[in-house]
């Protein structure tokens, strides 16, 4: 499989984000941000897929759970909470903003579905926890060798292999 190319001197100027299909996001994007193939099709069955596209191609892509809201209802106590489970760019269109204006995307939109918080899970270190503080969301809790326990393969970022889960969260403004 092939992956786009970047030629973009003002990547931004060129983005759109839209909600889109979970069959036209290629796998091998989705992999980036997580490994387990088998795991991203499980959730991608029951989630709304968001796609930043930059030369008529996908470029990033960010995949949510709507728990609670009209797409998917739970108990009242999970009501109005959707759950990221994948925010991944290709590497070669990372560090140009293209991440942070698709996910400021896709959390301008969820109150449009009813969500009034939103919750991730993202390893205990590396950029990926920044990134998510720096939109607003804060930790919640650390679910303990979630990385060791749920994946076949070792996570590692910087030659750290990743144990621990951290959930983080935060409340929309639901003005829409």
């Amino acid at each position: 499989m092939t992956t786009p190319q970047s030629n973009v001197n003002n990547a931004l100027e060129t983005i759109h984000c839209d909600v889109i299909d979970s069959a036209q996001l290629p796998m091998a994007l989705l992999l980036e941000a997580d490994p387990n193939e088998q795991t991203v099709l499980a959730y991608l069955k029951e989630s709304v897929c968001f796609a930043a596209w930059a030369q008529q191609q996908i470029v990033a892509a960010c995949v949510v759970t709507l728990n609670g809201t009209d797409l998917k209802p739970v108990s009242q106590s999970h009501k109005g909470v959707a759950e990221i489970l994948n925010v991944s760019v290709w590497p070669q269109w990372q560090q140009q903003g293209i991440g942070t204006t698709l996910l400021r995307y896709v959390l301008d939109q969820l109150p449009h579905y009813g969500v009034q918080r939103v919750e991730l899970g993202t390893g205990t270190f590396g950029h990926q926890l920044t990134y998510y503080q720096r939109l607003g969301f804060r930790v919640d809790a650390i679910w303990k060798d979630h990385f060791t326990r749920h994946y076949p393969e070792p996570i590692l970022e910087n030659g750290i292999q990743h144990h621990d889960m951290l959930r983080l969260s935060m409340v929309l403004n639901t003005a829409c």
